[in-house]
């Protein structure tokens, strides 16, 4: 939304209508398929009462909405009374309820993070808010909201809102185009180029590389199914994950060695861990790092290294005020993460 003056005039009529549950529709200026739609029913001061949800249409059916002229977008804001929302899900989905309680009951403090219980909140049944509550409460309003607004919900989108050149292209990133229009590249780490391109969307990442037709960015969501029924941990892993105590990337690998970039936080730890099926080697590229490997502890600075055993009990800890670096070469039959058998950690994880 680039209009936030707009954006704070719906809000306000939101407050203003005292409604436990509100919605913010937003006016069609299409008929778009890609979006769910709202039926507006009888009026209540800036308000509607919601009539019914309405799912993805064809273009047919989004044509009669956009003529009839009481559907909006279903844009998937809310503005909820807490207390409200809270009893609601306890009515209509006591599992969602007892399951998020309980993963709030159980949660861990990180330095500045609140984290959850894991196993906990995965007890919860995976269904979306519309579902679960809003299509089942009484008294339901939307406010339409006419400001600038996209849902960036696809590719498509994204290329939508960059600035484009005279053949509608738009780069983001390092790219090249020869011959091409109406196409969309994004490049997060190397060159991307094409040739001879027409309405197609290229985003490239480290952890994969997506080529569609623009007009079926929509189908993603099919894509990532389909990814993860293949079992392939591209669907729910990236090559840089994040820690309690700091990150990791992937940057190599191969058959029987792995190469990753390890990032400590200050005052932060590993835990006191080994490993059944690699030994790992350590050189510090930045920082000072305190290692313990079985009953020795040592300080390594900057071009430092240190060489664990399989089997080894070892731990990695930052005492230092800036984040420690460092290249970890990990060599064996098997490098999957959950070769890991901890013995300490200071985030309680088992």
């Amino acid at each position: 939304m680039k209009d936030l003056d707009a954006f704070g005039r719906v809000i306000n009529k939101a407050f203003a209508s005292e409604a436990p549950f509100v919605l913010f529709g937003v006016k069609p200026t299409r008929p778009e398929t890609g979006y769910g739609y709202i039926e507006c029913g009888d009026a209540k001061g800036h308000a509607f009462h919601v009539a019914s949800f309405r799912e993805k249409p064809d273009l047919d059916t989004a044509e009669r909405y956009l003529e009839a002229g009481n559907y909006l977008w279903n844009s998937g804001m809310f503005m909820l009374d807490a207390k409200a929302y809270l009893e609601a899900l306890q009515t209509f989905e006591p599992a969602i309820y007892a399951a998020c309680a309980k993963a709030f009951e159980h949660a861990s403090s990180d330095l500045d993070f609140k984290r959850v219980d894991e196993t906990a909140f995965a007890e919860s049944p995976s269904i979306s808010i519309d579902y679960a509550v809003m299509e089942r409460v009484q008294d339901l309003q939307v406010i339409p909201y006419d400001g600038d607004w996209s849902d960036v919900g696809a590719w498509d989108s994204v290329a939508e809102l960059a600035s484009k050149d005279s053949l509608g292209n738009a780069i983001q990133g390092d790219g090249v185009l020869i011959d091409s229009e109406q196409t969309f590249i994004r490049s997060e780490s190397r060159l991307v180029t094409g040739i001879g391109l027409k309405n197609m969307v290229v985003v490239e990442t480290r952890d994969a590389v997506l080529v569609a037709d623009a007009s079926k960015t929509q189908d993603v969501k099919t894509l990532v199914d389909t990814l993860k029924s293949s079992g392939r941990k591209e669907a729910t892993e990236h090559q840089k994950m994040y820690r309690p105590w700091g990150s990791y990337e992937t940057l190599v690998l191969g058959d029987r060695f792995q190469v990753k970039q390890i990032v400590v936080k200050p005052g932060a730890s590993l835990s006191l861990q080994m490993h059944h099926h690699r030994a790992e080697h350590w050189v510090v590229v930045s920082g000072t790092a305190e290692v313990e490997v079985g009953e020795t502890t040592q300080m390594l600075t900057e071009d430092q290294s240190v060489y664990i055993p399989i089997g080894a009990k070892h731990r990695l800890t930052n005492p230092g005020k800036l984040p420690l670096t460092l290249i970890e070469v990990q060599s064996g039959g098997y490098l999957g993460e959950d070769d890991i058998v901890r013995f300490d950690d200071v985030y309680g994880r088992r």
